[in-house]
């Protein structure tokens, strides 16, 4: 039964010689490194009236989405901080914000 390679000169190669081979092969055989960009993310474009009328229906819609939580809570959840802080913010009156008209600037109001 065969043992393995048969060596290429009259003598064996140490375990260091055999590693250095070893090494040089893996060298001329990996692949080139990817590099990986780093992408900037993209500018809002988004005007400042546009950026205002999104916020406030955002937190439009958070005040729904808390006023839902408030009314989820169990009787026996009613009087704790976090009850009072969702009835907190589902008391704030937002109509004022949604009546907000922010200014165009620079002469195009």
């Amino acid at each position: 039964m065969p043992r393995g390679r048969q060596p290429e000169d009259e003598n064996t190669l140490s375990n260091a010689e055999r590693q250095a081979r070893y090494r040089a092969r893996q060298k001329t055989s990996q692949a080139t490194p990817v590099v990986r960009l780093r992408y900037r993310r993209p500018a809002d474009r988004r005007t400042r009236p546009q950026r205002w009328d999104d916020a406030v229906a955002e937190l439009v819609r958070l005040q729904v989405e808390y006023a839902a939580w408030n009314e989820a809570l169990p009787d026996g959840l009613r009087d704790t901080p976090t009850a009072e802080a969702l009835q907190a913010i589902a008391d704030l009156d937002l109509t004022e914000l949604q009546a907000i008209v922010p200014p165009r600037g620079y002469g195009r109001d």
